[in-house]
C-alpha cells in the first residue's frame, strides 16, 4: 500500500434515527489520489462523507483511520489527519477571511503550544496557493461565491491534513468559479499529494478530476473504479434514470456524458394531413 493516511469503511451503515441512508457501504478510499462520489439527490454521497469524517454516528460497521476505529481516537488527533468542508459553511459575522484560514491551525495549539512561526508560515502558504492573500483582511460574507470558498479550502488546506473531505465544493458557483476550484483541488493533490475526497453533482467534471469514482444509489455503492471503466451509458440510466451517449471528452479524453432529452430525439415522420374542399 501507497505511504500516507488511510481511511476505509467496512459495512458501513448510517440513519439520521429513521431508515438507514448509508446502506452497509464498504469503501477503500486510494490514498494520494482524487476520488469522487456520484449520484442522484438524496442517493446517502453527503451522508457517507459525515460518516467518514466521524460528524455522524455509524448505526453499524466501522471507519478506520490509519488502521485504528475513528471513533477510538482523539478528536484532536482526528482532526490533523483529516479534513472536512461541509456543503455550504456559513462564517460567523464579521469574520475576515485571515481569521477564517487562522482557524484551520486550532488542532494544533496546546495549551503548551499556542500560535508558532509555524502556523503563521502554515496560513500564509495556504492564502498563496488559493490565491487569497490579497483577499486576508476582507470579511467573508462581503466575497463572491468563487472567492468565499477559495478561503474556506484555504481553512482547510491550513488545517495541514493528509486527507480532505469537500461536499459540493462547486455548488451555486458558476462555470469559471467551478472550474477554479476544482483546479486548486487538483493541483494540491498533484504537488502535496494530498487525499482528495469531492461530491460533485456534475458527473462530467467527477470524469475529468476523479482517479477514482464511487457511483452510489438508494445508500449503496453500485461501482467504483477508474471514469472510464466504470462510466457506462448502462450505469448513468441505472443510478440518474437518465438515457445518454458516452463520447470521449474533446480536451480530457476522459468520458463525456451526454443527455438524450425530448428535444434531441429525432421528430416524428411529418405527413401532409388532406383536408376535403368544402
Amino acid at each position: 500500500m501507497t505511504a500516507g493516511t488511510e481511511l476505509r469503511a467496512a459495512g458501513l451503515r448510517l440513519s439520521y434515527g429513521g431508515d438507514d441512508v448509508v446502506r452497509g457501504v464498504d469503501l477503500e478510499v486510494p490514498i494520494g489520489r482524487i476520488t469522487v462520489v456520484v449520484g442522484a439527490n438524496a442517493c446517502g454521497k453527503s451522508t457517507l462523507l459525515r460518516g467518514l469524517a466521524r460528524l455522524l454516528a455509524a448505526r453499524q460497521g466501522t471507519v478506520h483511520l490509519d488502521g485504528k476505529e475513528i471513533t477510538r481516537r482523539p478528536t484532536r488527533d482526528v482532526a490533523t489527519r483529516l479534513g472536512i468542508l461541509p456543503q455550504a459553511p456559513v462564517a460567523p459575522e464579521g469574520l475576515t477571511v485571515a481569521d477564517l484560514v487562522a482557524r484551520g491551525r486550532h488542532p494544533h495549539q496546546r495549551w503548551f503550544r499556542q500560535w508558532s512561526t509555524d502556523d503563521q508560515a502554515a496560513v500564509a502558504a495556504a492564502l498563496a496557493a488559493t490565491a487569497t492573500t490579497d483577499l486576508a483582511d476582507r470579511v467573508v460574507d462581503e466575497l463572491s461565491g468563487g472567492q468565499r470558498q477559495r478561503a474556506w479550502i484555504a481553512m482547510a488546506l491550513a488545517q495541514g491534513t493528509p486527507i480532505m473531505l469537500l461536499d459540493e465544493p462547486t455548488t451555486y458557483l458558476d462555470m469559471c468559479h467551478q472550474v477554479e476550484v476544482l483546479d486548486l483541488l487538483a493541483d494540491l493533490n498533484t504537488d502535496e499529494g494530498r487525499t482528495v475526497v469531492l461530491v460533485l453533482h456534475d458527473l462530467n467534471q467527477a470524469c475529468r478530476y476523479a482517479h477514482h469514482l464511487v457511483a452510489m444509489k438508494d445508500g449503496r455503492i453500485v461501482a467504483e473504479g477508474a471514469p472510464a471503466d466504470v462510466v457506462t451509458e448502462d450505469l448513468v440510466r441505472e443510478v440518474f434514470g437518465l438515457d445518454t451517449r458516452i463520447v470521449p471528452d474533446p480536451v480530457a479524453g476522459t468520458p463525456l456524458v451526454v443527455p438524450i432529452g425530448r428535444l434531441a430525439r429525432p421528430a416524428p415522420d411529418a405527413r401532409p394531413v388532406l383536408q376535403a374542399a368544402g
